[in-house]
């Protein structure tokens, strides 16, 4: 069981990267480059038996926006509801870990 997760990772590490950066959209004359976080987990076990074991893993991909041409070259242009999903849950895990160890500084 194990060695097949490892395999399933190995091929997946490799496939994480293509999909952080699409192919290339034309959309109404403009191309575009989509962009996304992409993450995989996996895991297995079995007790001392070979008898019994298990295994797992899943992925999050999240598109964070595009890149197009601009005056300038390259240009990124962020999805905003993707920055707001990802950033609200975030501050607010950080202002309670901030909240905490403020309270713990002043004992």
């Amino acid at each position: 069981m194990a060695n097949l997760v490892e395999k399933i990772a190995d091929s997946v590490t490799s496939i994480g990267a293509k999909r952080s950066y699409g192919d290339p959209v034309t959309v109404d004359g403009v191309e575009m480059i989509p962009v996304s976080l992409v993450w995989f987990g996996f895991g297995a076990g079995n007790d001392e038996s070979a008898e019994a074991g298990g295994g797992g893993g899943g992925g999050t991909i999240i598109p964070i926006g595009v890149y197009t041409k601009g005056r300038d070259g390259l240009v990124f242009e962020p999805n905003i509801i993707a920055l707001l999903a990802v950033s609200i849950p975030l501050t607010v895990v950080a202002g309670k870990a901030l909240s905490k160890v403020i309270r713990a500084l002043k004992k």
